[in-house]
């Protein structure tokens, strides 16, 4: 296994690289080409990717744990079996991201646009997610518990098995969501409905 602590990446030029096994820790990638890059197993702890490109970057069972993700590029990128702990997201390009199975547990990902996105199964527990764009979003089984939700735009997403608190669904714009019977009554009764 390969670790690097505090060291410097920016500007660097690595595309298309494969890293299995390897740790960063503190480390930065500001204004880095990761375009390509492929990671499995890899460890990343507050490591700063702002301005990176990982487009058509693809990463399994890889941990970011509370990295910084600010007008990073994800074009066509993916995440899978990943754990994105704490991480913060801001003015990012995420709209043809691919996220399977994954932990966004804590993240910040306020006004981030993921229309579309396919995020079904995804845990988004305690996530900032105020103001986030998840319209037409495949949001089944994701969990939202302890997620600040206000202004979220959940229009028209598939929220089936999914878990939100009370105030998510008075919070959140869930206009044309499709939902099961249990969201359905859930929704009801956090608007303050009494049901017979």
């Amino acid at each position: 296994m390969t670790s690097a602590v505090g060291e410097d990446f920016q500007d660097a030029i690595l595309p298309d690289q494969e890293w299995s096994g390897r740790v960063f820790e503190r480390c930065v990638f500001t204004d880095a080409d990761l375009t390509g890059l492929k990671t499995r197993n890899c460890v990343f702890t507050d490591c700063d990717f702002t301005g990176a490109d990982l487009n058509t970057s693809s990463h399994v069972a890889s941990a970011f744990r509370s990295c910084k993700f600010e007008r990073t590029v994800f074009g066509r990128s993916s995440f899978d079996g990943c754990s994105l702990l704490g991480s913060g997201f801001v003015d990012c390009r995420l709209r043809s991201l691919k996220v399977r199975e994954t932990d966004l547990t804590l993240v910040a990902m306020g006004r981030c646009d993921l229309r579309d996105v396919d995020l079904h199964g995804v845990r988004f527990r305690e996530a900032n997610l105020t103001e986030c764009d998840l319209r037409g979003c495949d949001l089944r089984e994701a969990d939202f518990s302890g997620a600040r939700m206000l202004g979220a735009r959940l229009n028209n997403a598939d929220l089936r098995d999914a878990r939100l608190d009370a105030d998510a669904l008075v919070q959140a714009n869930l206009r044309g969501a499709r939902v099961d019977t249990a969201l359905a009554l859930s929704f009801a009764a956090a608007h303050g409905l009494h049901l017979d």
